[in-house]
């Protein structure tokens, strides 16, 4: 009897042991805004959505397109039409089918829901066609060359027509999208929890059973967490914090440039001098030693930069490198512009590094006459005063898009929903708009050459350095890849 007892508790333990095992604990840095990928904006809840709802395309580690929820699709001869053929058998978490209409309803709700994010990423359409229940037709008012990257993202996310209609604004409490995983619940401040959907249309690739998100800004809470059992991968380990972890056996990383940008962005429509200047604002980047402050802040493994696209990216334009620090040049820039020690307010992220980076920026600047104040509020508070325009200089990051469009138009465009800026010039619209009008790969590289000559001349933005994307997990955990847009596949992925 004591040895059948004996096997039946050792059997339970193994099931709940086993269970666990399955059960992946991220570490989030912040936590996520929205979970309605039409109104979403933050990276942490691409990280969610990653797992919880598929796309009409993916890209893979190279950055090529492939498919996802659309199998193949092709071009009209005028490149105004892109017909997609859709993947048969794929249900939403609420059972209900994928098909051609669910497509068209997606959409048309990114391009007219209230406040979404990703009507300007698909502005260009014109109109979505049913050819049959798996084929859809996307007409364009123009050509758009940008679009099958937009889709890549949040734009060719996919939610469930019905549910979207039956919860209306509440959507984004109980999402249902097509993916691997299914939303279970979610605590704010504190967990996103999801579960292995069991109807998925690759479910036999998908072995984790439930994925639990945490977030937990302080990084090196989150590593402690990590090293202690508590979490089994996290994103955005600190550059500091990497020798620590290659020193631990029980420990792996994974890192890749991201594709976006760190930068500070300058309100130009608010009554400051470095607004009304751009000479004070130039003066600002030339008392700015990029590279020491990769040196400084994240041992030297971030990659400075002066663009909204990385220097190793091949769209980078090599004719205008950042500019080599020069305090006197600063100083002479300020005389010019008849301003004496200006200040400046500058929003920056509540979370350590980004502090940090606040800090060696307000001690550099110091030695040039600026007078930086640094404000750290939480990231929802930081996007709100973006959006409001409630604020002088911030210290701002992107995680970035396969297509350089995805780091600029938003950004830079007249009236544009990511325009922090208040920025506006003919010449930028021009380019911007010249770059999506043409598959041409020399054409397009044209076009933001003649886009940076103005950007960085008016500098808006100051672009500063780009991140090495580091992520840390246990080496229980099998399959893990890095892919270039900084987000986690988890298909593959399991835990022994």
């Amino acid at each position: 009897m004591w040895n059948r007892t004996l096997a039946t508790l050792l059997l339970a333990v193994g099931v709940v042991s086993g269970a666990h095992a399955q059960t992946l604990r991220f570490g989030l840095m912040d936590d996520p805004d929205a979970l309605d990928p039409t109104l979403a904006r933050t990276f942490a809840g691409r990280m969610v959505f990653a797992a919880l709802c598929d796309k009409l395309v993916d890209i893979d580690a190279s950055l090529n397109i492939v498919p996802q929820l659309a199998t193949e699709w092709s071009w009209s001869e005028d490149q105004k039409t892109l017909t997609m053929k859709l993947r048969p058998g794929v249900q939403f978490h609420d059972g209900e089918p994928f098909d051609a209409a669910a497509v068209k309803f997606n959409l048309e709700r990114h391009l007219k829901l209230p406040g979404s994010q990703r009507r300007s990423e698909i502005a260009a359409i014109d109109g979505v066609d049913v050819i049959d229940n798996l084929t859809v037709a996307i007409r364009l008012k123009q050509p758009f060359a940008p679009l099958i990257a937009q889709l890549t993202d949040r734009a060719g996310m996919m939610v469930s027509p019905k549910a979207a209609q039956a919860l209306g604004d509440k959507f984004a409490t109980a999402p249902v999208c097509a993916g691997p995983f299914r939303f279970v619940e979610r605590v704010a401040q504190d967990h996103i929890t999801v579960e292995r959907f069991d109807n998925y249309w690759n479910k036999d690739a998908i072995f984790l059973k439930r994925i639990e998100f945490r977030a937990i800004p302080d990084t090196t809470v989150r590593l402690t967490n990590l090293r202690s059992g508590q979490l089994d991968l996290l994103e955005r380990l600190a550059p500091t914090d990497l020798p620590q972890v290659k020193g631990d056996s029980r420990l792996k990383v994974g890192s890749t440039f991201e594709l976006g940008f760190q930068a500070i962005i300058i309100n130009v429509s608010r009554d400051t001098q470095i607004a009304a200047n751009p000479k004070v604002r130039e003066a600002l980047e030339l008392s700015i030693d990029r590279e020491a402050l990769n040196q400084v802040v994240f041992n030297g493994e971030f990659l400075p930069g002066n663009q909204w696209v990385n220097p190793k990216n091949p769209f980078y334009v090599a004719a205008y490198p950042p500019p080599k620090r020069d305090v006197a040049k600063a100083k002479a820039l300020l005389k010019e512009a008849g301003v004496a020690n200006p200040a400046i307010n500058m929003v920056v992220y509540a979370d350590n590094l980004s502090q940090q980076v606040a800090q060696v920026v307000q001690a550099m600047a110091k030695e040039a006459g600026f007078d930086i104040r640094i404000q750290a509020t939480d990231f929802g508070t930081t996007l709100n005063l973006g959006d409001q325009g409630n604020f002088d200089v911030m210290l701002y990051n992107w995680s970035g898009r396969p297509d350089p469009d995805g780091n600029t138009y938003n950004f830079l465009a007249c009236k544009a929903p990511l325009n922090y800026t208040r920025y506006c010039n003919d010449k930028a619209m021009a380019a911007l708009e010249a770059s999506r009008l043409t598959n041409d790969v020399d054409k397009r590289k044209a076009a933001w050459k003649n886009l940076a000559a103005q950007v960085l001349a008016d500098r808006p933005m100051i672009y500063l350095y780009h991140r090495k994307l580091l992520w840390a997990y246990t080496t229980r955990l099998k399959g893990f890849g890095d892919y270039p847009d900084g987000l986690v596949r988890f298909t593959g992925l399991k835990l022994d």
